[in-house]
């Protein structure tokens, strides 16, 4: 004779047993994880939406070809804002990139010193600078002495903020170049110099381009060290001693102008800037995919 089928108890969680209770938890934290995701793509989401809204509009050949209209008239473009801007960046890049890469393989390679560690301390203070102390700095560098703004002037800023980025960078680029390699050339009898230059900075080429190009993202969409330096100009000029216009200090200027058609235009200059960084940011990425890995 079989005996009557018990009632079903729901037993504490920790007596069901170490699985549940592992499965309960992994569950949780995989949710909160998908949360925190989310929480860090909606700020982004947002601002792209909204600069897409009002910026996609105004995104026309001549907002690419012409110059800005007068004061008062509608139209126009900012082509000279988006050439100064490349030329900006590119003086800045210039000035930069072989200071920071040289600075880069030191700290990698013989920067266990004090002089490794003061170089390394300096360049965290400098990153860590706000960009208008990096523009009223140029200023009294170059400007003063120069006797006004121009493009130089806003370059030399734009390196600064860049430096630190690259030298940075490009120390844990090299730091992950395999020491197999660096023993294997100095075995065949390379010097230390010839084994620097023709095995350890091939091998980390593409993590030193990363390093570049996070630093030409980060330098881009500044504005404070530009209206320090190169303050702007609404006219066509790429002279080196002269005001340049940029892309950042004409969103400046005509967010806060009491036009509509200024303004839809800073929304369309908004978007543009948005894109080049974007534009950079993937280059970091594909570069960043050939980056050699730490043998262990």
């Amino acid at each position: 004779m079989t005996s009557p089928a018990r009632p079903k108890t729901f037993a504490p969680l920790a007596a069901r047993g170490p699985a549940a209770a592992r499965r309960v938890v992994d569950v949780g934290a995989t949710v909160a994880c998908h949360v925190a995701a989310a929480a860090v793509i909606l700020p982004l989401a947002l601002i792209v939406w909204h600069l897409v809204r009002m910026g996609l509009a105004g995104l026309t050949p001549a907002f690419f070809l012409h110059l800005p209209k007068p004061v008062g008239e509608t139209g126009g473009g900012m082509a000279n804002a988006i050439a100064g801007t490349a030329l900006l960046v590119t003086i800045g890049a210039a000035l930069a990139v072989p200071i920071g890469v040289g600075a880069g393989l030191f700290l990698a390679e013989h920067g266990d010193g004090r002089l490794g560690g003061l170089v390394r301390t300096t360049a965290d203070v400098l990153g860590g600078v706000p960009s208008i102390v990096v523009g009223v700095a140029a200023y009294s560098l170059v400007v003063v002495p120069m006797g006004r703004f121009s493009a130089l002037a806003g370059g030399v800023a734009l390196g600064f903020i860049m430096l630190p980025t690259i030298v940075r960078s490009t120390e844990e680029m090299v730091r992950l170049v395999p020491r197999s390699y660096r023993e294997a050339a100095l075995a065949l009898g390379a010097p230390r110099w010839r084994m620097i230059h023709d095995v350890v900075l091939p091998a980390a080429a593409p993590g030193i381009v990363t390093a570049i190009l996070l630093g030409t993202a980060r330098a881009a969409g500044e504005t404070a060290p530009l209206l320090f330096t190169a303050l702007g100009s609404r006219f066509w000029s790429l002279a080196l001693d002269r005001p340049i216009a940029s892309l950042p200090v004409y969103i400046f200027d005509y967010a806060r102008a009491p036009y509509d058609d200024w303004n839809r235009q800073a929304w369309s200059a908004a978007l543009v800037l948005l894109l080049l960084v974007t534009f950079v940011s993937a280059l970091v990425r594909l570069t960043a995919r050939r980056v050699p890995r730490r043998a262990f």
